[in-house]
């Protein structure tokens, strides 16, 4: 079998009959090891010891107010008060899935979106287990991992923010790289169908560029079966989404924006406004989905299709918000997990 995104963790956690993520003390542990979990060097001795001699023999182990007001850090107490009470929100439910359905319903604000991202890889690497499509997969990264969009030649490229942000870093430092001229999205390798193999490889590295082109192309079509994956694994609702061009109804029905500035975009229509042009040219890429069952469906809205819009901000960036597909939508009654 094809592995990828291990740094997600999901080889640490155990499943249960209907498949669904348990968490364990080794997926605890190395949660805790992450780099941006780790105290630095400089911590004070009481920060050390809950990490160091506490948390990473006894993931589990409760941890008072108490003890987190001791730490010096103003900034170092905030940082544990957040990730204590994701650690204990994530052991109060009975799944992964769980626990991130209660965040996306309802919670999500409370919870830095770096845990948000970090829960919804694993969530979603459980998901498309067995998914072999490098398009479905790498469009899926956006998720969990902000975007920068480039366009060149044509052609509207993603490539990871973080991964795009050091490469030009490296690029300034280096005259001889400065010289190559172009983009440095173009010094990336492009997805495509002549490569799809070695994203098993590097899919940790985040380090391919995708290529969103039509809505009739793999990486828009990935995207979209990535979407009608999640929601199926996530509130057991089957959805069809499919690419478009353009939206052709001036009545909506409803819309999901699947980012913060989708949604404001779509607000604005919604209420009958216009875009200007610049605004207008930050929405990336539009879908339209309907529900296999329109039983599952608000009455209000029911066999109408419902518009997916998503949009770059003005440093052209796109940061998805996957929850807004389980919040978002008109389901009838709260789906649960499958």
């Amino acid at each position: 079998m094809k592995d990828f995104w291990i740094s997600s963790g999901h080889h640490l956690l155990d499943r249960d009959e209907a498949g669904r993520l348990l968490v364990t003390d080794s997926f605890l542990k190395a949660y805790f090891a992450r780099p941006e979990l780790l105290p630095p060097e400089s911590a004070c001795p009481a920060e050390l010891r809950l990490h160091h001699e506490l948390l990473m023999h006894h993931p589990r182990r409760p941890v008072a107010k108490e003890e987190i007001a001791a730490l010096e850090d103003p900034d170092a107490r905030e940082n544990w008060q957040f990730m204590i009470a994701f650690r204990d929100h994530v052991l109060a439910a009975p799944s992964l899935e769980a626990a991130y359905l209660a965040l996306a319903r309802g919670s999500a604000e409370n919870i830095p979106p770096l845990f948000m991202n970090q829960l919804a890889q694993v969530v979603l690497r459980n998901a498309l287990d067995g998914q072999h499509d490098a398009c479905v997969l790498r469009a899926a990264e956006l998720f969990y991992r902000p975007q920068r969009v480039t366009s060149h030649e044509g052609a509207v490229l993603l490539a990871d923010a973080e991964t795009i942000e050091l490469h030009e870093q490296n690029r300034h430092a280096s005259p001889l790289l400065n010289m190559l001229g172009g983009p440095a999205v173009t010094e990336l390798e492009i997805l495509d169908d002549k490569n799809p193999e070695s994203y098993f490889a590097r899919s940790d590295a985040f380090d391919m560029v995708l290529k969103l082109g039509s809505a009739r192309s793999p990486a828009r079509r990935g995207l979209a079966t990535a979407m009608e994956i999640w929601i199926r694994h996530l509130v057991a609702v089957g959805v069809e989404i499919e690419p478009v061009e353009r939206i052709e109804d001036e009545d909506w029905a409803w819309f999901v924006g699947l980012d913060a500035e989708a949604t404001r975009i779509g607000n604005t229509l919604w209420a009958g406004g216009e875009l200007d042009a610049e605004t207008a040219k930050r929405v990336v890429a539009l879908f339209r989905l309907s529900f296999s069952d329109t039983g599952e469906v608000q009455p209000a809205v029911g066999a109408r299709p419902v518009w997916l819009i998503m949009a770059m901000t003005a440093d052209r960036t796109i940061r998805m918000k996957p929850q807004n597909l389980i919040a978002g939508l008109p389901f009838r009654a709260p789906g649960t997990v499958n």
